[in-house]
């Protein structure tokens, strides 16, 4: 699939005296029918730059060696930057070795089985500021390799080869080696490395026949297939339709039909939209590759609601701070969307020119493009040392944080920095890296005396850190954060998932509003609130969402009621759901080639009672990474439901024979020895699990009734205590200390700890109940 070659349209002199004709005698444009495929562009079918270039030739040029253009290549000594002299990298005893033999690239280095071997690069995978290689496997199977070439200048650092991982040994038997499902290019890949990918997995052979249109991101990858467009070009040629028509078959076009201007007004120190942006989808469309998400449907459309074939992952602990800073490899879209910039109408294309992929002025300069140099240039707002690091507004706004070793990333929330929160939440701020021997008290007080409002702001990020650590307060916190309007809907949803774990009046009122919102976001935010509700209560709230009009909550409706029984529901409202379920399974199987998918398979199947079926999807799982805790858990779960503890048992042994850091297998293989009474080993086994995963409180919560069962009663009272002053309002710990403080007459701590709890559940009559008994003793 090599580049084709470059085509430049040249008008010829005849050319030229036909169009003057055709000016000077202008024809009445022919009737448009309704069945031009201009006026259909969603049947079009994909063309290729070619077709493009003759129209567009400048924006050919302008796109031609861009990043996107590089996304992917065949080798050649244009494209590979890496160094295939002979050259060799060692990591951890296995040293792999970079040759070039006969024009083709090739590695040797270990393989699936542990021992060396010899493979060919297929294409280049991506250009700067490290480029990947992949290399072809039977069954249609193409790795990438996680030794990669460090394409930055050599006084940078760079011109090396390095591993993706190098503080671990990645052997052959770990799911992160580069024969692994983790490094599989079929489905981690090339859905945003090329254009018009399918990805063609065949379950039944487990085999894929992966194809693409065009090798890199090209013009159908953003703008959608192109030959209604073409059609149109055509047609206008001819003279048929006129060229300012604006049904001219593109499905995403991106120029603003509104004439907006950013302008800034006399006087003013920030430019403003004019008329206000109405439309955002072109922020969507990048978002399809520039955001941490799931696939629910095939055939992306440009233009069409993201939600209808992604599920935008929330600000999930493992993936963000808190605050909404970047943690784990996000990119940039649940990032901008928490910004002031986008609430106030400013979409990628403002700074970033969509052809070349680069800023539309240089450093700082992007900035000034909308804000005025003299109010924010200036030592009266940053308070630093003209063109120093801390009078930059990007590393002040928008600080990055490497992935992939070199790759440094900006977060695109755009935030004022706050050491305040960095001291009470753990979470990085732009000050500190040059000023971390000051301290953090040093860096807030500073902050503090420059800008008093904005440091006295509440913060969503301590809602959210309220809600993942089960915080006294928090419930009520969490649903005032739902309905505040002022917040990102980011913030507003994942505030919404994280009442699963509360009840009470306020957080059903805020659900209640979120299933309703405007934002899809939010709206599946609060199915996630919902799904651990009574089976009345989520068929009340969730079944109008079954018709929602993006197809990810209408799927996610689906899946939090696939428990409610049918008598429950009218003969109507069982077919819709039983419909809801059969596009959330068809989600599922656009992932057939990965193990979470069967994993949910067989969650849900579980749930449902059909055991057979479960067992079979995490075996399924299993088969294809056998080292994801995850299905391990699953599986000997199921066994365990239906008695089968020997086979629970080997599960489980199997499980952290490949894994001995989950802390969900050592939590499982707890529980099973509690049920089998064999306490000593139940209680290291979930010592080690809340040690592995200090932030569950119901690890720590199980940990210590454990240890009151083993006799243990001091210690199972001290992890208990430890874990209450760290997770401040959850109920489990609460009563296990009342209900271990009553047992031991000590009435004044019992008291202590039932108010605490009647807090945390006003609405519970069981706490009630517990505190009026104590009070009238």
């Amino acid at each position: 699939m090599p580049y084709p070659p470059r085509s430049v349209r040249l008008r010829s002199c005849a050319a030229a005296a036909a169009a003057l004709f055709a000016l000077a005698c202008p024809r009445k444009p022919a009737p448009i029918s309704p069945s031009a495929p201009w006026e259909t562009p969603e049947t079009a079918a994909y063309v290729g730059r070619k077709a493009c270039t003759p129209c567009h030739a400048d924006a050919e040029t302008a796109w031609r060696t861009s990043h996107h253009d590089m996304a992917m290549a065949e080798t050649t000594p244009e494209t590979v930057s890496g160094d295939f002299g002979n050259a060799s990298f060692t990591y951890h005893g296995v040293t792999s070795t970079f040759t070039r033999k006969d024009g083709a690239y090739r590695v040797r280095t270990d393989g699936a089985d542990g021992a060396l071997h010899d493979y060919e690069v297929a294409w280049t995978f991506g250009v700067f500021p490290l480029q990947q290689y992949l290399i072809r496997f039977p069954k249609g199977r193409v790795q990438a390799l996680n030794v990669v070439w460090d394409a930055r200048p050599k006084t940078e650092g760079g011109q090396r080869w390095f591993h993706l991982y190098p503080d671990e040994n990645v052997t052959h038997s770990d799911v992160l080696h580069w024969t692994g499902p983790y490094q599989n290019w079929n489905f981690m890949c090339a859905d945003c490395h090329s254009t018009d990918v399918k990805k063609g997995y065949d379950a039944a052979s487990d085999s894929y026949a992966t194809t693409f249109s065009e090798i890199d991101v090209s013009c159908e990858a953003c703008h959608g297939p192109g030959s209604a467009h073409v059609a149109w070009g055509e047609a206008v040629r001819k003279g048929a339709v006129p060229k300012d028509s604006w049904k001219n078959g593109v499905l995403a076009g991106r120029k603003d039909r509104d004439g907006g201007r950013w302008v800034l007004p006399p006087g003013g120190a920030q430019a403003r939209r004019s008329p206000p942006r109405s439309d955002r989808t072109g922020v969507e469309d990048c978002a399809r590759c520039h955001a941490r998400r799931s696939v629910v449907a095939e055939g992306y459309v440009p233009g069409r609601p993201l939600a209808d074939f992604y599920r935008v992952q929330l600000l999930e602990e493992t993936l963000y701070f808190p605050d909404g800073q970047i943690k784990d490899e996000v990119y940039e879209y649940a990032s901008f969307l928490q910004s002031r910039m986008y609430a106030n109408g400013v979409v990628c294309a403002d700074c970033h020119d969509p052809h070349t992929a680069k800023l539309r002025a240089a450093g700082d300069a992007v900035c000034g493009r909308c804000h005025a140099a003299d109010a924010y240039a200036s030592p009266k707002h940053h308070f630093h040392k003209p063109s120093s690091k801390g009078a930059s507004c990007i590393g002040c706004h928008m600080p990055t944080r490497n992935y992939m070793v070199v790759h440094a990333r900006h977060d695109h929330s755009i935030r004022v920095p706050r050491p305040d929160l960095s001291a009470k939440l753990g979470t990085p701020n732009a000050c500190d890296p040059c000023h971390a021997k000051k301290g953090l008290a040093w860096q807030a007080a500073a902050l503090s005396k420059w800008w008093p409002r904005r440091v006295r702001m509440r913060h969503a990020g301590d809602v959210i850190h309220g809600g993942r650590e089960g915080l006294l307060g928090a419930r009520a916190s969490l649903a005032f954060l739902v309905g505040d309007r002022e917040e990102s809907a980011p913030m507003r949803a994942t505030a919404a998932s994280l009442l699963a774990g509360y009840r009470g009046a306020d957080a059903t009122r805020a659900l209640d509003a979120a299933l309703a919102d405007t934002d899809p976001l939010v709206r599946m935010g609060a199915v996630a609130g919902v799904r651990t509700r009574p089976p009345e209560e989520r068929l009340t709230k969730l079944l109008p969402l079954l018709g929602d009009t993006v197809r990810a909550v209408r799927i996610d409706a689906a899946r939090a009621l696939a428990t409610v029984p049918a008598s429950r529901m009218t003969r109507e409202q069982a077919e819709i759901l039983r419909g809801g379920l059969a596009a959330w399974r068809a989600s599922q199987l656009v992932d057939a080639d990965r193990p979470e998918a069967h994993l949910s398979l067989g969650a849900l199947a579980a749930e449902t009672g059909d055991t057979a079926t479960a067992e079979a999807e995490y075996r399924i799982a299993l088969a294809l990474a056998p080292g994801f805790p995850a299905a391990s858990v699953n599986l000997a779960d199921l066994y365990r439901q239906v008695g089968r503890d020997a086979d629970c048992e080997a599960v489980l042994k199997e499980g952290l024979a490949r894994t001995p850091r989950s802390a969900d297998l050592h939590y499982a293989l707890g529980l099973l020895r509690v049920r089998q009474k064999r306490l000593g080993e139940a209680c290291d086994e979930l010592k080690s699990a809340a040690t592995l995963r200090p932030e569950s409180a119901h690890y720590a919560f199980v940990r210590g009734v454990a240890l009151k069962a083993a006799g243990r009663e001091a210690e199972s009272r001290a992890v208990l205590e430890r874990a209450l002053a760290r997770h401040t309002g959850d109920a489990e710990i609460l009563s296990a200390l009342a209900s271990s403080a009553v047992e031991r007459g000590d009435r004044k701590a019992a008291l202590v700890y039932a108010k605490w709890l009647v807090d945390v559940l006003p609405d519970d009559p069981e706490a009630r109940k517990l505190l009026d008994a104590l009070q009238t003793r």
